[in-house]
């Protein structure tokens, strides 16, 4: 099973040598504006470009929960769009099911291990899926030790 290293840092700025991939949660509503993606699209402008192509239907790939699409930033880093929350809030009443979607993380990240195997990459992120996206952190850690076993994994918290 795999071990995560936790690390205080930019997850925009995975550290390490190698391939890396940098993944995060988006949602199957096509919004991009809060949370991660403000410093990942401060960073690089290609995953907010790609991920409004493919949610407006204008890639051949599905746009769907659980589905990821691989976005290269540099020569030896890619961004992992994994489509992990429906829609963006808690609907009206305080218990509605937060948006995240705990199948659709584990689906999008055992497509993500594919990816870091055919690269050969690290994988890095923030504590995807437990900020706007209302999720248990618990569960999500336990999800991606399942998920990315045997890959070097590091999780990004902020100073």
């Amino acid at each position: 099973m795999s071990v995560i290293q936790y690390v205080i840092g930019d997850a925009t700025q995975p550290q390490g040598v190698g391939a890396k991939i940098i993944v995060h949660v988006t949602n199957d509503i096509g919004a991009w504006g809060k949370g991660f993606v403000v410093a990942l699209s401060r960073r690089f402008r290609e995953p907010e470009r790609e991920f409004r192509r493919w949610a407006a239907g204008e890639l051949d790939q599905p746009y769907r929960l659980g589905a990821v699409q691989l976005v290269q930033v540099q020569p030896d880093l890619w961004v992992a769009n994994l489509v992990g929350q429906h829609d963006i809030r808690r609907k009206q009443k305080p218990e509605a099911l937060p948006p995240v979607r705990y199948a659709a993380i584990r689906e999008g990240l055992r497509q993500v291990a594919q990816e870091a195997e055919q690269h050969h990459a690290s994988i890095h992120m923030p504590r995807i899926g437990a900020g706007l996206a209302g999720g248990d952190w618990n569960i999500i850690e336990q999800i991606i030790l399942e998920e990315l076993k045997d890959l070097s994994v590091t999780v990004y918290d902020l100073a």
